[in-house]
């Protein structure tokens, strides 16, 4: 199918680091993250989140560390599940310390403010014995003080020099399986400050507009600022920042990805904005086949066009394609016609069809994988 395509992007090159089995940078796909919001001290509730958010299809979760009885229940968090995780810690070594003894993928950190170098060393060996790599994470909201009164606002050479600085820290301790962030609120500020830092080192960057807004206008500003550097081969793994429950910033990563031809999961849909020649409701048709199609993982590329005037042509390059007509609906499979569907029923039978070509096609990709 012709829009599951190539993406034309060219990958900044950078080194590979793997968060758990999770590879990031090189040539592993962009891998798309979330963090809980639950109070960590609560096992029960952030386990619960965080398979919340495999089943979205997280590849990574970030879970907040902010004391030594959360160190303890990130430890027994870790056992129930599945995915890599990466605690965020801020001032406190020793809490990097005890996570990593209880298995931690990936320690967010910033060396700069841990405070003295026995402390950056004690935490940088601790990473290096166990093979855990350490996220810088620079925010225009929390720069150093000096940094606030040289630059007297911040800007993107303030945020590109303050993850210089906690490089700088790692390269003297000749630690480098590392990945960086600058994350901003503003999209140009974020922009400018990811692409400076591009081309000053090797690892791998975690893409991120930080506190992005509510759902809407947080998905909108991410996409655009996102948009803007993986279009230009900047960003190696991402986070949407959105206030909403962290389910949707999975959704919303993998949709810009997927805009990008750089991932593909789930279903691809191609849908008219609807018009007075629409034939059947498109609006509330496409609201029902969402949400009742959120589980398939499967890339599948849907159509659902209300008239005849660019539904063929649309449906035509689709997996499954609809197209508005009187008397009847017309459903193309593969791009051929394939029957004809009447308005009462139409969700439920478009589902069965999509649902039917996407175990087909779950089916042909296993066995092409086997004979691989």
């Amino acid at each position: 199918m012709a829009m599951h395509s190539e993406s034309p992007i060219q990958r900044r090159p950078s080194r590979k680091i793997w968060i758990g089995p999770v590879a990031v940078g090189g040539d592993a796909p962009i891998s798309v993250q979330s963090m809980t919001n639950t109070d960590t001290h609560d096992v029960e509730a952030t386990v619960a989140q965080i398979r919340r958010l495999e089943a979205a299809g997280a590849d990574i979760v970030r879970v907040s560390v902010p004391d030594m009885d959360a160190a303890e229940a990130f430890g027994r968090i870790k056992r129930q599940v599945q995915l890599p995780l990466v605690a965020d810690i801020h001032f406190d070594y020793q809490i990097a310390l005890r996570v990593a003894e209880l298995g931690v993928d990936c320690l967010r950190i910033n060396p700069g403010n841990i405070g003295r170098e026995d402390r950056v060393r004690a935490v940088v060996d601790a990473a290096r014995d166990r093979g855990i790599p350490i996220r810088i994470g620079v925010n225009a909201g929390s720069l150093e003080k000096d940094l606030q009164k040289k630059y007297g606002e911040p800007t993107p050479q303030a945020l590109l020099e303050s993850a210089l600085r906690h490089v700088e820290h790692l390269d003297r301790l000749d630690f480098q399986n590392f990945k960086v962030s600058v994350k901003a609120s503003d999209v140009f500020m974020a922009v400018a400050a990811y692409r400076l830092l591009a081309g000053q080192i090797e690892q791998p960057l975690h893409l991120g507009i930080t506190e992005a807004g509510g759902l809407r206008s947080g998905t909108v500003k991410s996409a655009v600022g996102l948009g803007m550097l993986l279009a230009e081969g900047i960003g190696d793994t991402i986070r949407v920042s959105l206030a909403a429950d962290p389910v949707e910033e999975i959704k919303v990563g993998f949709d810009i990805l997927k805009s990008l031809h750089l991932r593909s999961r789930g279903i691809n849909f191609i849908a008219c904005p609807s018009c007075s020649r629409q034939n059947f409701d498109v609006v509330k048709t496409m609201n029902e086949l969402e949400t009742r199609l959120e589980d398939l993982l499967v890339p599948l590329d849907v159509a659902v066009i209300g008239c005849v005037v660019n539904g063929p042509g649309e449906a035509k390059e689709a997996h499954v394609g609809l197209t508005g007509g009187t008397p009847n609906n017309l459903v193309y499979i593969d791009g051929k016609p394939a029957q004809k569907l009447g308005n009462e029923n139409l969700v439920d039978e478009l589902e069965r069809l999509i649902r039917r070509k996407a175990a087909e096609k779950a089916a042909a990709d296993a066995s092409l994988i086997v004979r691989s």
